[in-house]
């Protein structure tokens, strides 16, 4: 394992990045229990990484607490970040300030998460979503207070425009406050829209890329296009595969298919994985990029982590980039690139998640915003069930 500057910062952290959005059970088949997840971390600390991602939100706060009893016997080695933004844990959703990126919510979550992780400091806290809600220098202020107490030591910003973290590390230099070093964003072979804002924001800016579901939630492995999958498995995209069960993300789900035909076929010449392949693709991007990488078994993990044991040839890179052009183009066009269809709805990668509800909750509605002057055109069809990672069907 090779390891990567963070951005503008001096931080050292392994070129592949664990995600423990399936640490816990509380989501149900797309978790591992405690004995598992355990297997995966040690597989990957056994590999050289020390770079590990989590949120106050996964499995309910779970997957914190099974990270937390992980790290402890070397918690200095590693370099631990989580986020905040949205609601903790089985939250009913109606308490309009333990949500979004203000000051009170921030300070709540991160001693929440200090908790849950048994540790007095975090390296790196991302701001998870962009509200449309919060003023820049709030934000500032709040992440530079925490990293002045010693509880956080870098911040960073996910889900958010370039314009924005442009703008909020302008004013971070002018007043002494801490910048933000790295954006975590949606980044895969089959999810490019990010690419002509991004790549030159994050060159000029000297921002690190950390790309999530960059498996794009598993169409990014070529298993959708290699024929029967194993029923006894769970497979998130099987719905969006399926014409008859008509949902949203069909259309984009057949175009991502044609792409992964190409990265299949390359795979196959070379002999490994496609799902090394694809992570492969983005760790040799031309600025500093980290996937985050999730799995279920540590089978899965040890597949993944394959991908730092080679390197593609130049001419594999500019045949990969050319036949996954298309999604360069966004999934949403009138409401534009990568993030704006994140922050309308979702993603195909994460088809059962409406950011919003996470986001808000059930009080969205009842925020007056005047910040907010150009109206959301994605609206839930019916009340958002119990269960937050349910999808509702869209209506424009």
């Amino acid at each position: 394992m090779k390891y990567k500057l963070l951005g503008r910062s001096g931080l050292r952290v392994s070129e592949l990045c664990l995600g423990c959005a399936t640490f816990g059970v509380n989501w149900g088949s797309i978790g591992s229990d405690k004995r598992e997840s355990g297997r995966i971390f040690d597989a990957f600390v056994e590999a050289g990484g020390n770079f590990i991602d989590t949120s106050n939100r996964y499995q309910e706060g779970q997957s914190e607490q099974f990270l937390g009893t992980f790290i402890q016997q070397e918690r200095d080695r590693y370099v631990i970040a989580t986020k905040y933004s949205l609601f903790d844990g089985f939250s009913d959703g109606r308490d309009p300030n333990a949500c979004g990126n203000h000051r009170k919510n921030l300070f709540r979550s991160v001693e929440g998460s200090l908790k849950r992780l048994g540790t007095d400091y975090i390296d790196l806290l991302w701001i998870h979503i962009y509200d449309y809600t919060t003023p820049i220098d709030e934000i500032l202020r709040g992440l530079d207070d925490l990293v002045r107490q010693g509880k956080v030591h870098y911040v960073g910003a996910s889900n958010f425009p370039a314009w924005w973290i442009a703008r909020a590390n302008t004013l971070a230099e002018f007043h002494g406050w801490s910048p933000f070093v790295a954006t975590q964003l949606e980044y895969s072979i089959v999810e490019r829209s990010c690419e002509p804002e991004f790549l030159p924001f994050a060159h000029e800016m000297d921002v690190a890329l950390v790309a999530w579901s960059p498996l794009a939630g598993g169409m990014a492995t070529g298993k959708y296009n290699r024929g029967s999958l194993d029923s006894a498995e769970p497979h998130r995209l099987v719905d969006e595969v399926e014409p008859a069960k008509r949902h949203y993300w069909h259309d984009m789900t057949v175009r991502n298919l044609r792409i992964m035909e190409t990265v299949n076929r390359i795979a196959d010449e070379i002999g490994r994985p496609t799902a090394q392949v694809s992570l492969r693709w983005l760790m040799q991007q031309k600025v500093v990029t980290v996937p985050i990488f999730s799995a279920r078994t540590v089978e899965q993990a040890q597949e993944d982590i394959g991908c730092v044991d080679f390197e593609l040839t130049g001419e594999q890179m500019r045949a990969l980039t050319e036949a996954s052009q298309p999604a360069v183009t966004s999934i949403m066009p009138g409401v534009g690139a990568y993030p704006y269809p994140m922050l309308e709805y979702g993603s195909p990668a994460l088809p059962e998640f409406y950011s919003r509800y996470l986001l808000f909750g059930e009080i969205e509605n009842k925020i007056v915003n005047h910040r907010r002057v150009f109206p959301y055109q994605y609206h839930r069809q019916s009340q958002q069930p119990a269960n937050p990672v349910a999808v509702p069907q869209l209506v424009s």
